[in-house]
């Protein structure tokens, strides 16, 4: 029977149905660092891996019989793509079924830092509210806002069908154009420059993969294009944004505000981000509502038996 190492916990049947594939599953919540892992690494044909599992050259030195790494996540920059390729390792991740569930957060992030919804929430709670004022905890008006799309795919799309029902004006750039059909569908306009999106946006949403070409794409330089009171949401990768630098801006601007649900070193956020009033900090939860967290748990697990049974994956990664 084939063993398949499981960095859980997952939500929903998906271990259940690897068992009755018949595979046998390993689970340690300490992933590829537990000694659970290294028992099982020698045997191992499969891992079911999270974001928090660095699958690099030395750890597929110690799974020779690997044949499969099953990322239960969009993104893959945990993984060495081109060490799997050179050693025949499957890649797969879970595209589609998180789409819906981190374009609501990405939304709400911007709504929350426009509004200034949680840095009320905090001043009730600390009784320092004392009354009604037209003048008091003034934020950003979100109907009607020039919103720029980094990223135009699955979750930047999605984003952009929201922003409709708010009446935005949505443009977007990446490296292709879309189809014109797409674009007036969601009422989006290209815009070739990223320095001219971010000059000419009131919000800039990032829906980019971590890369080496988009590492500290928004540092000071690119921060300091943004438009004077401006917001930055990111539900993509931490890295894409210099956390230090994005701390200054929001603290002597252009940013007037800025949502985060993604960071540079996770668990740790850059100190000078923790004590900005003005950034709305989520603990990394785009995904994480239980429908889509059950989701993607079940599609890593049909990827692993589809390849272990000898079928092409559902949603293989290739490498650049």
């Amino acid at each position: 029977m084939d063993t398949v190492f499981v960095s859980g916990p997952l939500l929903g049947d998906a271990r259940e149905v690897l068992r009755e594939a018949p595979l046998e599953v390993v689970e340690d919540p300490g992933g590829v660092g537990s000694e659970a892992f290294a028992r099982a690494a020698d045997r191992a044909r499969g891992i079911v891996a999270l974001i928090t599992d660095r699958v690099d050259a030395a750890l597929l030195a110690r799974t020779p019989r690997l044949s499969i790494v099953a990322n239960v996540a969009v993104g893959v920059d945990n993984v060495d793509l081109a060490a799997c390729a050179a050693r025949g390792v499957v890649v797969t991740n879970t595209p589609d079924v998180l789409t819906e569930a981190t374009a609501d957060l990405a939304f709400g992030l911007l709504i929350d830092a426009a509004r200034r919804i949680s840095e009320g929430d905090r001043l009730v709670r600390a009784g320092a509210w004392e009354r009604w004022s037209p003048t008091f905890h003034l934020g950003a008006r979100v109907h009607g806002m020039k919103l720029g799309v980094v990223g135009f795919g699955r979750i930047g799309k999605a984003v952009a069908r929201r922003a409709r029902g708010f009446g935005m004006h949505v443009g977007y750039t990446q490296r292709r154009r879309e189809p014109e059909a797409i674009e007036r569908a969601l009422g989006a306009t290209w815009v070739p420059s990223l320095d001219e999106l971010c000059a000419t946006s009131d919000a800039i949403t990032l829906h980019v993969p971590l890369t080496p070409e988009t590492r500290h794409l928004f540092d000071a330089a690119r921060l300091a294009r943004m438009r004077p009171g401006s917001i930055l949401v990111n539900t993509a990768r931490g890295p894409v944004v210099d956390e230090a630098a994005l701390a200054r801006a929001l603290e002597r601007g252009p940013l007037a505000a800025a949502g985060l649900d993604v960071f540079e070193r996770e668990p740790r956020v850059h100190p000078a981000l923790l004590a900005r009033e003005n950034a709305v900090l989520a603990p990394h939860i785009g995904s994480a509502d239980r429908p889509t967290r059950e989701a993607m748990a079940s599609l890593a697990a049909a990827n692993v038996i589809r390849v272990l049974s000898g079928q092409p994956p559902l949603t293989p990664v290739v490498p650049r």
